[in-house]
């Protein structure tokens, strides 16, 4: 009788003890919230906010095409384990895999843009060669672009047609690549265009060369990191097989984990599961400088108009364009 009344008292404690956090976070949360309302956010420059804004979109197409398939996963792993905490993790999983597992579909893509860029900048540099301006060298490269800056070139060609400077049209080209790869091109350009220099073709060409040996440098590392990415798939999908086998052919083995005692501490592995599954994310991320091609007026600009007297000076960057 002592047993039963004690198990009875573990049980409410530990009921106790599970609502009490869920207090405890829901308390806090709401703290956190009332201080950044009454503080606010600090402004976002214009660039910064188009791309929170195409990122929500971008979120609101993964949504729609993920958000079934997560919530099936969900509710089938919860059929089988009757574990709330289960069915969550499973449809965070799928929810997130391609941004978990997905990495070498964007280094890819980061791969075929900077190759892109590259042949761009021979094919301008080929026809600058043919004593051919700027103005005019953009559309006639433009034509025999890669499919992947096809669109943006064309965008840049009926600025030029519309009698965008095309210092301006050059800036709103490197905003939409959003690239640092590209804004080192961009540049470039720009200071011709400013200063009509003749060592355009030079410098083209050095720019092109170094797109490519980035390319070459991304494929080694791609090619090295394919066995780990695989491996981290396996280890995912073997431990998720552990346990549905577990939960569905040996229910009393796992049995602690239909208290909300064990599902806290279920929630805590899959914790534990989800940090390593972003720091092997993190790792596998090949880290590139930021832009500094931007529009923000509340820092100097790269392309800003600048006096006479700074002008006859010049940068390292202009000097070597006018040699």
């Amino acid at each position: 009788m002592r047993l039963d009344t004690l198990g009875s008292m573990g049980g409410l404690f530990s009921t106790t003890v599970l609502y009490a956090l869920a207090c405890g976070v829901g308390v806090g949360g709401g703290v956190a919230l009332l201080v950044v309302a009454l503080r606010g956010l600090p402004a976002k420059p214009q660039h910064e906010k188009q791309k929170a804004s195409e990122r929500a979109n971008e979120l609101v197409r993964f949504a729609g095409r993920r958000g079934s398939l997560a919530v099936g996963a969900g509710l089938v792993v919860l059929l089988f384990t009757r574990w709330a905490v289960a069915g969550i993790a499973a449809g965070v999983l799928v929810f997130f895999w391609h941004k978990l597992f997905g990495g070498a579909a964007e280094e890819r893509a980061a791969m075929r843009r900077v190759e892109a860029l590259a042949s761009w900048t021979e094919s301008l540099r080929d026809t600058i060669a043919g004593a051919v301006g700027l103005e005019q060298a953009i559309p006639a490269s433009a034509r025999a672009a890669a499919p992947v800056l096809r669109p943006h070139l064309d965008a840049l060609v009926d600025r030029l047609r519309a009698r965008t400077p095309l210092p301006e049209a050059l800036q709103q080209l490197a905003d939409e690549i959003d690239d640092a790869s590209a804004d080192i091109i961009v540049a470039a350009l720009i200071l011709n265009a400013r200063l009509r220099g003749p060592g355009l073709r030079q410098v083209l060409g050095a720019l092109a060369k170094s797109a490519r040996e980035e390319v070459d440098m991304r494929q080694r590392v791609m090619a090295q990191r394919a066995s780990t990415r695989r491996s981290v798939q396996i280890v995912v999908a073997v431990s998720i097989a552990f346990v549905l086998g577990l939960s569905i052919f040996n229910r009393e083995f796992v049995e602690p984990y239909n208290s909300p005692v064990g599902q806290l501490v279920l929630a805590c592995v899959c914790g534990l599961f989800a940090l390593g599954f972003w720091w092997l994310r993190k790792l596998s991320t090949i880290e590139t400088p930021e832009r500094f091609l931007v529009r923000d007026e509340s820092a100097v600009q790269f392309v800003r108009p600048r006096t006479q007297s700074a002008a006859a000076a010049g940068t390292p960057q202009e000097e070597a364009i006018r040699r």
